[in-house]
């Protein structure tokens, strides 16, 4: 006697690449304008320092001993492409994760939950994970960048089930 559960397989769907990249950047900079805003109202160092910190991790750790960093073009260009980018790779991977999950086709409360888990997991590793290649970055720990990378999360996870093309190709609308 054979017993055939209903279920649904956990891989299966092939992921929406142009959408996953979309979500990632527009939620990117979602994070960033947080990320400035928090920043200048309560930085001690103004709006510039984050932008100096992720612009380190192409140029190098030798442009963060600017007492005070000011406005320069190259670095927040820098950080602006570095930011894009990884937000571009972050929301790929989360929509390789949610086409996996079969979780695009459900409503937005699953998608809240599954982009929190990820902006949370995605604190945890830049933030105490790579914090040993790139040391610089432990002074951003703390709840404002984890909330700011929930916010990314959510926001990523909320965009790629708006914008993800259903089988007919056409974008969701509801």
């Amino acid at each position: 006697m054979e017993l055939h559960l209903p279920g649904r397989p956990w891989f299966g769907r092939t992921p929406d690449w142009v959408a996953a990249a979309i979500a990632g950047f527009a939620a990117g900079a979602v994070m960033m304008v947080i990320e400035m805003v928090w920043a200048a109202s309560t930085g001690d160092f103004g709006p510039w320092r984050v932008a100096y910190l992720v612009a380190a991790l192409v140029m190098g750790p030798g442009i963060l001993h600017e007492t005070v960093p000011a406005f320069h073009a190259g670095v927040v260009a820098v950080a602006l492409i570095t930011h894009y980018l990884l937000g571009i790779v972050f929301g790929l991977v989360l929509g390789a994760i949610l086409a996996r999950l079969h979780s695009a086709g459900r409503g937005g409360l699953m998608q809240e939950t599954i982009g929190a888990l990820f902006g949370a997991a995605l604190y945890l590793l830049n933030f105490h994970g790579l914090s040993h290649l790139f040391p610089w970055f432990q002074e951003l720990r703390g709840w404002a960048t984890f909330i700011a990378h929930l916010v990314f999360g959510i926001s990523a996870a909320l965009l790629y089930w708006k914008l993800e093309r259903s089988r007919t190709g056409e974008p969701r609308s509801g």
